[in-house]
């Protein structure tokens, strides 16, 4: 099922769930297509699991920062550096996500784990933020679902537009000095944003 599963990663994310075809994914497989729709009822049961499996694991590496035990502000900055990275490496992952943005989350809501596999992202950023807030480090009253995302927001951008961006502005942002700029940048906007 994992070797399905990665397959089909790449098919869901190079052509979105209307261009994927399963007898492609079976080709490259050496399976038969019989075998796929055994495990995963549908074509978009396959993709539900594609989307829980991309979710499970950024997650998973997430959980392995040890961010509680780090002082709050190194702790933020090595999720904040984690995400850009991670993002940046995984371009699948940013169009697995686009593309269930595109069908409104409709597909991620049949999902009965993809809260459970999210909560642990929060909790863990809502810890370092709290940490920080006690220590008087950060300021108060930021939400740690809207800190997420601001993260997000700024790791996805270097991946979803970088193509568009570089040809319009002339910078190739996959050299390494770019991405070492732009990552230190994200970092330092984040931290700065949560300041006292």
């Amino acid at each position: 099922m994992a070797d399905i599963l990665e397959v089909a990663t790449r098919e869901f994310s190079e052509k979105g769930l209307a261009g994927a075809r399963i007898d492609d994914i079976a080709e490259a497989m050496r399976t038969s297509k019989r075998m796929i729709y055994y495990y995963f009822g549908s074509k978009e049961g396959l993709y539900v699991a594609v989307l829980e499996e991309a979710y499970r694991r950024i997650r998973a590496i997430e959980a392995d920062l040890h961010l509680d035990d780090l002082p709050p502000e190194d702790a933020l900055r090595r999720l904040v550096g984690f995400t850009v990275d991670y993002q940046y490496a995984n371009p699948d992952f940013i169009r697995l996500v686009m593309n269930e943005n595109m069908h409104r989350g409709q597909y991620l809501a049949q999902s009965p784990s993809i809260e459970r596999l999210n909560v642990p992202a929060i909790e863990g950023l809502r810890r370092v933020y709290q940490r920080g807030v006690e220590a008087g480090v950060f300021r108060t009253g930021l939400d740690p679902i809207d800190l997420h995302m601001s993260i997000s927001a700024l790791s996805v951008f270097n991946v979803a537009n970088r193509h568009t961006f570089g040809l319009i502005f002339k910078r190739d942002l996959d050299r390494p000095a770019e991405l070492i700029a732009r990552r230190d940048s994200i970092i330092e906007m984040i931290v700065r944003y949560c300041r006292r």
